[in-house]
């Protein structure tokens, strides 16, 4: 969080790119050079294994070479395989999607025309100037997205501006629609796109596509100087789709940052939703959870408080007319060994904050607080499925499935098929199920996945998918998809970052 490592620490490290195995599914924790990682666990170890050996037996009798192998559909499979081999059945995937490319294609071609709206997706303006940005991808790509990792051109900031953007996020995945966000810093020169950016953003892909494609935020910067007249200009002259904060103020230096602020300051934040719930522009998404492990000495003077939840009950119960859309879930927890996370939700059938966040309704009675689950998904789902899994599991248990919304924060991370894929797969154990009372996420296009992939936010955000729907799939951007994918572009899988070495 804004401590980068020194030249060296990063000397003890080996570079992702050259050292992490090119796994469909990430086998290796990366380092954005913001933080050390940890060590390639056993289960991972066991994992990238396993990979290897199903690679070269599946492959040899495909006629590929492992790499080939595992950048393909079947390459994919036998990825989830093994993670199944590893930490038990979580992942649902057949064997004969690993051996037989037909039966891979025939799966991926079903889920192709599945709805998908990512509520939070980012990057950054034409004359951005802070390299340091880069160490998103840098940890992305064996934790989260693998299939960032060959493309050395990636290592500039072209790989989070608009082009790329259109690319890994329309052409690469297949999310259909999305919501663009920002992030508000001390500095104005590290905004990533100001409000206006965001929404000439939104009009480029929805012109190219003729549908609309892209939604968007506008950022908010409580205590800020000015900042009550930029949300009356955004009102009358933007109208974003709904409204981004982040309460701990500023997400790269929250130990420094001068502009921390409370869901429930009736003096300074209170008026502001007097204005959006005159002005018909209710949602207000915030950023919470998402610490280092060592929050409490890193963010001095007790300011980590204000990426918790406590402020969050009084501000829902105080404006029922607003919905609150917390992100990440409100994960604690966040680039930790995952053993110890999970070991401790197995005793305490909680996981720190994001229980918080889900036993809001029942304790106080309110139904406008849903939760999105970017980077907190993919941040857990391969160092620790059952650990996810139980996530999923609480939130879906005290929100309801309907208030849970799907978020990558791509195109951080690269093309968020991959998450798409593990998502599409993942299931809550059944000795979890029956002990916690946790709901089946059920088949890939299943009720429940379908409604947090995408229905619930279609119709949060007011899309009519009955008028709506096929335009999506006869647009610009699916005619272009259709030419790309007709090019058979291979997908690399190449991590940024730095790793511990082996051995």
């Amino acid at each position: 969080m804004g401590l980068y490592l020194s030249e060296r620490e990063l000397a003890g490290l080996a570079p992702a790119d050259e050292a992490a195995f090119r796994a469909p599914v990430p086998t290796q924790v990366v380092s954005n050079g913001e933080f050390n990682p940890w060590p390639q666990t056993p289960q991972q170890r066991r994992v990238e294994a396993r990979i290897g050996e199903l690679a070269d037996t599946i492959g040899r009798r495909l006629g590929m070479d492992r790499r080939s192998f595992l950048r393909s559909s079947c390459g994919m499979a036998a990825a989830f395989l093994a993670m199944n081999d590893v930490f038990g059945p979580v992942f649902k995937v057949a064997a004969a999607e690993a051996a037989d490319p037909a039966a891979a294609a025939a799966r991926a071609d079903t889920l192709a025309g599945q709805f998908v709206f990512d509520d939070q997706l980012h990057f950054v303006r034409d004359d951005y100037p802070h390299q340091e940005l880069l160490g998103l991808a840098k940890y992305a790509a064996a934790h989260w997205n693998p299939a960032m990792q060959s493309d050395r051109a990636g290592m500039t900031l072209a790989r989070y501006k608009f082009d790329n953007f259109l690319k890994e996020i329309y052409l690469d995945s297949d999310t259909t629609v999305g919501l663009l966000s920002g992030a508000p810093f001390d500095d104005p020169t590290a905004w990533l796109l100001s409000n206006d950016q965001i929404k000439e953003a939104s009009d480029i892909v929805n012109r190219i596509a003729g549908t609309r494609r892209l939604l968007f935020h506008s950022v908010i910067t409580p205590k800020q100087p000015g900042w009550m007249d930029e949300v009356d200009r955004c009102i009358s002259q933007i109208r974003p789709t709904s409204w981004k904060g982040y309460t701990i103020g500023d997400p790269l230096s929250p130990q420094t940052t001068r502009y921390p602020w409370r869901l429930d300051d009736e003096k300074e934040v209170y008026p502001f939703y007097e204005k959006v719930v005159k002005a018909g522009i209710t949602t207000v998404c915030v950023h919470k959870g998402l610490l280092p492990i060592d929050y409490e000495k890193a963010i001095p003077g007790g300011a980590w408080q204000y990426a918790t939840v406590d402020d969050l009950p009084k501000a829902a119960k105080d404006w029922p007319q607003i919905n609150f859309v917390i992100y990440h879930s409100a994960l604690r927890p966040f680039l930790e060994a995952p053993d110890a996370e999970l070991a401790l939700f197995e005793k305490t059938g909680g996981i720190r904050w994001v229980s918080d966040l889900a036993s809001i309704p029942a304790k106080h009675g309110v139904s406008n607080v849903y939760a999105d689950i970017g980077t907190s998904f993919a941040n857990s789902a391969v160092t620790s499925p059952r650990f996810c899994a139980a996530m999923m599991g609480i939130l879906i248990k005290g929100l309801g499935y309907d208030h849970v919304f799907w978020g990558t924060d791509s195109v951080w991370y690269g093309s968020p098929q991959w998450q798409i894929e593990a998502f599409r797969r993942l299931e809550v154990p059944e000795d979890l199920q029956k002990r916690f009372g946790f709901a089946p996420l059920g088949p890939a296009d299943g009720a429940i996945k379908s409604a947090i992939l995408g229905y619930n936010a279609a119709r949060f955000y007011k899309l009519d998918l009955h008028t709506e729907r096929e335009p999506l799939r006869q647009d610009g951007l699916a005619r272009m998809k259709a030419a790309y994918l007709g090019d058979n572009p291979a997908r690399s899988n190449a991590a940024y970052g730095y790793v511990v070495p082996a051995g």
